[in-house]
């Protein structure tokens, strides 16, 4: 390990991107976490407009904690190990590959006030991971509330309807893409880009994200 990355790793050591545990040998996340974490299982639950969508966890335990340091308080660093893990996870249910790799974009007023947006970061890494360069499909044309402060799934739906556009749809048409967010809940924003892009003549659209609800059939 050459100097700099020396003395990086000893001010910056590696921490579990849950607990925030240093870490000794292990990578992304300690051994406690790896075992006892929410892992979220490939679902039968039916997405609207989505032809598939996993997770890694379900939002309970110390997911939320760790997605609230990362959207809320500057902890972009935690992109790098939701990113890997995530990747792994898409590798495992698409070994045939997608043709693009795109993110659910925030607006730019909620950009501006956070200082990033968490899930082009997050695709950032996913592409490296994958060896896929991320590519900007979607744009936020609307400032609506945040999902999270609302219950009603009615309302959700109505919250985030036409709020997305289609940047360049010629990058769309025919294509079979992967779609991120940070979490999902009831859906309903996953299911709106999904719908802006299969209305755009995509093929297919799949959708990853850190953090599930955990829901029932």
């Amino acid at each position: 390990m050459i100097l700099w990355k020396w003395l990086l790793h000893l001010v910056f050591p590696p921490r579990c991107v849950l607990c925030n545990k240093v870490l000794d040998k292990e990578l992304d996340l300690c051994r406690d976490c790896r075992i006892h974490a929410p892992e979220c299982p490939i679902s039968e639950i039916k997405r609207k407009f989505l032809d598939s969508w996993l997770a890694l966890w379900y939002y309970e335990d110390k997911v939320p904690g760790s997605l609230m340091l990362y959207k809320f308080r500057g902890r972009r660093s935690k992109a790098q190990g939701y990113g890997r893990l995530l990747a792994m996870k898409i590798q495992e249910q698409h070994p045939e590959g997608v043709d693009v790799l795109t993110w659910i974009p925030v607006s730019r007023r909620r950009k501006l006030t956070r200082g990033y947006d968490q899930v082009q970061l997050l695709a950032r890494v996913v592409g490296e991971q994958l060896q896929m360069k991320p590519v900007r499909l979607l744009k936020k044309v609307r400032h609506n509330p945040p999902q999270s402060g609302i219950v009603s799934p009615a309302a959700r739906r109505a919250n985030v309807l036409g709020v997305y556009q289609v940047t360049d749809p010629e990058k769309v048409v025919g294509k079979s893409i992967l779609l991120l967010d940070d979490i999902i809940t009831t859906g309903s924003t996953a299911s709106e880009a999904a719908r802006v892009l299969m209305t755009a003549d995509a093929k297919q659209v799949h959708f990853a994200a850190v953090a599930s609800a955990r829901r029932e059939k």
